[in-house]
């Protein structure tokens, strides 16, 4: 039974301490409600006997040397003509700058499209060169099989009258048959020199 009263007593007065006012709920109710009031009942008092409270409150501003209108007497005269002119000068300025970008922009544009020409024409000399080079290719490949299906009796002779670049390039491209049998029918010497020049 005890433990029960201690307890409803730390609760009354855990509740009696979470309604207690704040401070600002007490000033609030002891100075700015009554300070309201006050002012109220003194604007309807000067209503009543005809006294403007704002032209009195002017007049007293006016009379107080920290505030005055001074502040608002010695702001700077803006120049208007001056600033419009300032302005114009700047936009030509960023009128000049666009002119010259406008013009660099086009001059990279004109020197892409040169460079796009010439890249074609270098694609289109690639092309060329590829056609002839297979042409060449196809050339070669038709004289290395007319020479693999001579007789070493009728190819011997016939490398025998090229220049060596053209004979080598024949001969390394022979199969060792074909080769052997074709030296067989050569010379020593000349054997011997188209031998070295194939190995190197």
């Amino acid at each position: 039974m005890a433990k029960n009263r201690i307890k409803e007593e730390l609760n009354i007065e855990e509740v009696a301490e979470g309604k207690s006012p704040g401070i600002f709920q007490k000033l609030f109710f002891w100075v700015l409600i009554p300070l309201l009031f006050v002012i109220a009942i003194l604007l309807v008092i000067a209503s009543f006997t005809n006294i403007n409270v704002f032209e009195k409150a002017s007049t007293i501003t006016d009379s107080l040397p920290f505030i005055s209108d001074k502040s608002a007497k010695e702001e700077p005269v803006i120049d208007f003509d001056q600033k419009v002119v300032e302005l114009q000068a700047e936009i030509k300025e960023k009128e000049a700058e666009i002119e010259q970008l406008k013009s660099q922009l086009e001059k990279a544009s004109a020197e892409s499209e040169n460079n796009l020409a010439v890249q074609q024409n270098l694609k289109n000399e690639i092309e060329k060169l590829q056609q002839q080079q297979e042409g060449a290719k196809k050339e070669f490949d038709d004289i290395l099989s007319t020479f693999k299906q001579m007789s070493a009796k009728s190819a011997a002779p016939i490398i025998m009258e090229m220049s060596d670049e053209e004979a080598v390039k024949i001969l390394s491209n022979m199969d060792p048959e074909a080769l052997s049998a074709i030296f067989s029918k050569m010379d020593p010497a000349t054997a011997a020199r188209y031998t070295e020049l194939i190995s190197q």
